[in-house]
């Protein structure tokens, strides 16, 4: 069912793609100059310009794109970088994610090259955060961008502090300076999903409640039975959720929601992950329902903040690499002060 591609990193060849004698060539001038790979920062949880992509052949004209060290890394719980992924129609291609950076903005567009000549038409963003939207700022003239409205309405209001938040997690130099915001073509309501046919392919994006952020976005395939879930699902097991902005019970009910209405056998592809089932939901409800009801208890019992974090250990939960920054520092904390409101 799936073949995996990781290509060579020549970016010139960008610049001429084309999609066939009818039409002028659809340029890149962004990924002229090939991309240099560096060696990974261990300040960092991932550093981009030390990340190769990897494509995957989900189903007929689906594509997932995601970090190379995916097979080794995630089951031992170590943080991966970015995941998306690109459909393709008759009429062009839709890109989910565009990528944090130059670099890796240009090994996805070598990567949908690889399968495919046909312009870029489309991009979704599934959320704010800027190691799934930056790479708009690369972006050839004429690419519809689908961003959910509260998605866009906090890049329009907080640009720059994502960049300052990335550089301090990532590095200040990932090549982050050269970024600068991209105003979406269509908002998509809560109510309202967008419905896209590319030619021969239907792709949706959904709203289905508080995923991580305030609008995130689940890009569908229904024909294909893939999902992508952006950060809602940051990865499969033994990653838990980032709990970046708190609403732990509303990230439960959105994932539970999410999971129910899938077909068993629906390809899901994490927001930092590679492939999974849908069975990939369960360690992440089954996580916070435990979360919500031991930090419930330990309030009950009336622990403070400090004695709750030491109290709701859940070592069943555990094997993230970064479980006590997430775990301990984040999620305790703030579902705590959620539970006290």
């Amino acid at each position: 069912m799936s073949t995996l591609r990781s290509i060579a990193l020549f970016g010139s060849f960008l610049l001429g793609s084309g999609c066939g004698t009818s039409a002028p060539p659809q340029t890149f001038d962004a990924c002229v100059a090939p991309p240099k790979l560096t060696a990974p920062n261990p300040m960092y949880v991932w550093t981009p310009n030390a990340i190769r992509l990897a494509s995957q052949r989900l189903g007929e004209r689906v594509y997932a794109v995601y970090d190379s060290n995916a097979a080794s890394h995630s089951k031992a719980g170590v943080p991966l970088a970015t995941s998306g992924g690109f459909v393709v129609g008759d009429n062009g291609v839709l890109l989910v994610e565009s990528m944090i950076n130059r670099q890796l903005f240009c090994q996805m567009i070598a990567l949908v090259r690889a399968e495919t000549e046909k312009p870029i038409t489309h991009v979704i963003n599934t959320s704010s955060h800027g190691d799934h939207s930056f790479g708009n700022a690369f972006l050839p003239a004429g690419v519809h961008i689908v961003q959910h409205q509260r998605t866009a309405a906090y890049i329009a209001e907080h640009f720059q502090e994502d960049v300052a938040f990335m550089k301090m997690n990532f590095g200040a130099d990932q090549g982050l300076d050269e970024l600068h915001p991209v105003a979406a073509d269509t908002l998509v309501s809560d109510q309202t999903p967008f419905v896209v046919d590319l030619g021969g392919v239907e792709v949706t994006a959904r709203y289905y409640g508080f995923g991580q952020t305030g609008g995130d976005l689940f890009v569908h395939v229904p024909a294909q039975k893939v999902l992508w879930t952006g950060n809602s699902l940051v990865a499969a097991q033994p990653a838990v959720p980032w709990l970046l902005a708190g609403h732990a019970q509303e990230v439960s009910t959105t994932l539970a929601q999410v999971r129910a209405s899938l077909p068993a056998d629906t390809v899901v592809v994490p927001g930092h992950d590679h492939p999974t089932g849908a069975h990939g939901f369960d360690f992440s409800v089954n996580y916070l329902n435990t979360l919500l009801s031991e930090v419930g208890a330990a309030k009950g019992r009336g622990l403070s903040v400090e004695q709750t974090v030491a109290a709701v250990s859940m070592p069943s939960f555990q094997g993230y690499k970064i479980w006590d920054w997430i775990h301990k520092a984040v999620n305790v904390p703030g579902t705590y002060a959620e539970l006290a409101r």
